[in-house]
């Protein structure tokens, strides 16, 4: 299967404007994720989807391929399936990488990339992680100060989701040990068909409640394929605003680059 790699940068956001751009231990974001990205094997390309000729100018500078896409995107999402349209051959699935999660190894996205090129049945692709006894220890603390951090996901014996929650599911009663807990990591791969037919859907009940977009595909009933996935104790992270580039670049230092 053709397998793009899209990521979507925009330079215009309210908390950090000019994200993909700003620099990480001396190297622009949205190069950054480019150099993750191009490590990923058995893909058709990795590009980036952007509206702005800033952006556009800086992936072309260090030799990234570049496709423009409308101001008129509402979101990352769409932004994928506009610039996939645009590649030729045209890709059979994508694979939607955040610019911002700068600090994601390839080894989480390449099983995405496996997951689509192999199944025929895979028509959404999502990771999770297991949590073991201090992660889920952290997950609960962290939800006591803010209920919507951090989502969670079950899922059926062909690894088929069942559902996203913003609550910890399944419920932990007294004296359950080690407990199927798993964490969702939003990152996306789709079937080209099946995004398109996603972003024609209206939003759904559970996803009003949730504020989880990935419920809207599991309402209109197209199945989500869970893969497991270990980041080998590296620290996953994002950059949401400024703040958060100086322990973006403490995370690179101890624990080295990804590229």
């Amino acid at each position: 299967m053709r397998t793009a790699v899209i990521i979507p940068a925009r330079y215009g956001s309210t908390r950090f404007p000019g994200k993909p751009l700003a620099k990480v231990a001396g190297m622009m974001m949205i190069e950054r994720i480019w150099r993750i990205a191009r490590q990923l094997k058995g893909v058709q390309g990795v590009y980036v989807a952007t509206d702005d000729a800033r952006i556009a100018d800086a992936v072309r500078g260090f030799g990234g391929e570049v496709i423009m896409t409308p101001e008129s995107c509402e979101n990352g999402t769409e932004r994928c399936f506009v610039a996939a349209t645009k590649i030729k051959p045209t890709p059979e699935a994508v694979i939607n990488f955040q610019g911002d999660a700068v600090l994601t190894p390839h080894w989480i996205v390449q099983p995405l990339v496996d997951a689509l090129n192999d199944g025929k049945n895979v028509q959404i692709v999502t990771p999770m992680v297991k949590l073991g006894a201090q992660q889920l220890d952290e997950l609960i603390a962290l939800k006591k100060k803010s209920p919507a951090s951090g989502t969670t996901v079950t899922f059926d014996r062909n690894m088929n989701a069942l559902y996203f929650s913003k609550t910890m599911i399944p419920h932990l009663r007294d004296g359950v040990e080690n407990p199927p807990i798993y964490r969702h990591i939003g990152m996306y791969g789709y079937r080209m068909d099946t995004l398109e037919h996603y972003l024609k859907l209206p939003m759904g009940q559970f996803e009003k409640v949730e504020k989880l977009e990935q419920l809207r595909a599991l309402e209109a009933g197209i199945p989500i394929r869970m893969v497991q996935v270990d980041y080998k104790g590296r620290t996953p992270a994002s950059i949401d605003s400024p703040e958060d580039l100086k322990y973006a670049e403490e995370l690179i230092a101890r624990e080295g680059e990804l590229f």
